[in-house]
């Protein structure tokens, strides 16, 4: 990383002329250790910094048996200096929070390469009587397992500890950490009032007692045979829901013949509608949807599309009859369309749109096909499936009053799931730190 890139990541930039430039260590790095690997040692690379500005390092460990979380930044600062401090943010046992910061201006004076300063092993104790789910986690705690908390941690925390670094012009980026252990008083003070650690700002939300903890995560699929073939609708992304909400899970399947698509969401919701529905039924366009709210954690389950392909009927294939449509599946509009024979049953051709949004989507899905009869609605005018309102347009209607995808571009045939915020502080930043044990 070039010593611009690195200044400019931690938002950092250069001072007037009339003092000395300082090379300085410079290196960022995040990790969650076992806790037994302590003390650590590291190396890092060296940057010379703009005239006037100083060498800083912080390291700050959350640590929550088994394990811990470490932050580490070297690098160029504008900060006045700083001694060497070692800060107790919430001393153990169970949870605990140390850090170390300093800012000097001497050459390759920001020198700390081990956690010794921080490392203090912790003595024995005495199990108490309160037990409580223990995580660390930049994703979610899907399955924290329970552990027994030492005598004086009488209460269980759980909340979020979002940590964010850099200001403009290089920018800010957040990691937020899940965290779930014993701690010795009830409340939300993990940091014992610490807001800023070094360049780092802190920032602690708790989980309150009741609200549901949910999957989370959109799919956007096209293939033929979505409504035969069932598709995976697993994810590992959780949601913490607001007091009163529930967990839910949406599929809407679009299929005209020669394609289909599937939309499908999971989260959290105030709206409180399910149940399994046949919109449009065969011969000709097929709409389906399948939509379920629970209110316990996790139970937006469903792992595949089976929930809804298995409840549609399957008659055999019917009759070519005599009627030619233009077929079209797209997500935005159909720039092109091939004319096929309708199936025995059906007599006119359908133009026309479903607009949807809500549950992380919003997408236009222009539909041409067959039809039963000239006056058919795919949606039976229904306002809502789940999640998602719908508004449908036939050619000739009303015009949808909601604005097309920004973008133009349609999803791939593959699923894709929206991810949330994985534990990166500095995105797309390669380290410039090799971290590893230190023999004691």
């Amino acid at each position: 990383m070039s010593p611009a890139l690195l200044l400019a990541l931690l938002g950092i930039t250069l001072a007037l002329p009339g003092a000395r430039a300082l090379n300085c260590y410079s290196g960022v790095a995040e990790t969650i250790r076992n806790v037994s690997e302590q003390p650590f040692r590291w190396t890092t690379s060296q940057v010379n910094c703009g005239e006037g500005l100083g060498c800083q390092e912080m390291v700050l460990i959350t640590q929550n048996d088994p394990l811990l979380y470490l932050v580490l930044i070297k690098g160029c600062t504008q900060a006045a200096n700083q001694e060497a401090r070692v800060t107790d943010h919430r001393a153990g046992p169970g949870l605990s929070i140390v850090s170390y910061t300093r800012v000097c201006r001497e050459n390759l004076c920001n020198d700390l390469s081990t956690s010794l300063p921080l490392w203090t092993p912790l003595p024995r104790t005495v199990p108490g009587s309160v037990r409580c789910p223990v995580c660390l986690s930049g994703e979610g705690c899907l399955s924290a397992p329970e552990m027994t908390c030492p005598a004086k941690s009488s209460h269980c925390y759980n909340g979020v500890l979002q940590l964010t670094a850099g200001d403009p012009p290089g920018g800010s980026s957040t990691s937020r950490l899940k965290v779930q252990g014993c701690i010795s008083q009830a409340g939300c003070n993990l940091l014992n009032g610490t807001q800023e650690v070094g360049p780092i700002s802190l920032w602690e939300t708790c989980i309150p007692k009741g609200a549901l903890t949910c999957y989370r995560g959109i799919m956007l699929q096209m293939s033929p045979n979505l409504s035969q073939d069932p598709v995976d609708w697993s994810t590992t992304t959780e949601q913490q829901c607001n007091p009163g909400e529930v967990c839910q899970e949406t599929l809407l399947l679009i299929d005209v013949g020669p394609r289909s698509i599937l939309l499908g969401s999971k989260g959290c919701s105030q709206v409180n509608i399910q149940g399994d529905f046949m919109h449009s039924r065969p011969p000709g366009v097929l709409v389906a949807s399948y939509a379920r709210v629970c209110s316990s954690d996790y139970c937006n389950s469903a792992a595949s599309s089976s929930v809804l392909v298995n409840a549609l009927p399957r008659p055999a294939p019917p009759a070519p009859g005599h009627l030619q449509c233009p077929v079209c599946l797209a997500l935005g509009s159909c720039s092109q369309s091939s004319n096929v024979m309708c199936p025995k049953g059906t007599s006119h051709c359908y133009k026309g749109q479903i607009f949807l949004r809500g549950g992380g989507l919003t997408a236009p899905v222009d539909i041409q096909g067959c039809v039963a009869h000239p006056s058919s609605t795919l949606l039976g005018r229904r306002w809502s499936i789940g999640v998602f309102t719908v508004t449908e347009t036939r050619e000739g209607g009303a015009e949808v009053d909601e604005p097309l995808i920004s973008s133009g571009a349609a999803p791939g045939p593959s699923l894709a799931w929206a991810v949330g915020l994985a534990l990166a502080l500095w995105c797309g930043a390669p380290s410039l730190l090799t971290l590893f044990p230190q023999d004691p």
